[in-house]
């Protein structure tokens, strides 16, 4: 994984279609704001954007926000995702849609459900930590196996998927539970 994303962003000219998650579960976020988290040149905010859904995309390279500057329904906001307060300087929602793709942090993933409206998806990508192996790296930034299936709190598993997908990677769809009401005498 690049480490100095400056260089990374300020050299790379996004072409690369949406992540698969967004591609295939994208379609089925209601209408409403989204916010895509580590959202790099907004590959995964397009599809929202065309839609006219409004995208609040978050990410640290100011390199790769000076290039999305003036896109129509996209706001920007500049935010180490690693930081350990980053969950408390999120924009507070709700949110219709969360994109956290190629981004791995479980303190944060742990805090999304607050931010999601009723009947709003959280959808998750990333690669495994069978990837990691296949190319002779070690790093916190793997999914586990099976790790996804585990919903953050609050939230409930929709639609979950690992295996080879040019790579070994893993996807999850989760959902706002449903608050359970009190039985009554």
């Amino acid at each position: 994984m690049p480490r100095d994303w400056e260089a990374f962003w300020r050299e790379w000219e996004e072409t690369r279609p949406p992540a698969f998650v967004v591609r295939a579960y994208g379609p089925f976020v209601p209408e409403g704001p989204v916010l895509d988290l580590a959202g790099g040149l907004g590959r995964n905010a397009r599809p929202f954007l065309e839609r006219g859904q409004p995208v609040v995309l978050v990410e640290r390279s100011r390199a790769a926000l000076e290039k999305l500057q003036g896109t129509p329904g996209l706001s920007l906001l500049e935010l180490d995702l690693e930081a350990m307060d980053a969950p408390l300087h999120l924009p507070k929602g709700p949110f219709s849609g969360i994109l956290l793709c190629y981004f791995v942090h479980r303190p944060l993933l742990r805090a999304l459900g607050a931010l999601l409206k009723p009947g709003g998806l959280l959808l998750v990508e990333g690669f495994t930590e069978k990837e990691a192996r296949r190319r002779g790296r070690e790093s916190p930034y793997y999914w586990g196996t099976h790790e996804l299936l585990t919903p953050p709190p609050g939230l409930r598993l929709r639609a979950y998927g690992e295996g080879w997908m040019e790579g070994y990677r893993a996807f999850a769809v989760y959902e706002l539970a449903p608050r359970r009401r009190p039985l009554r005498p």
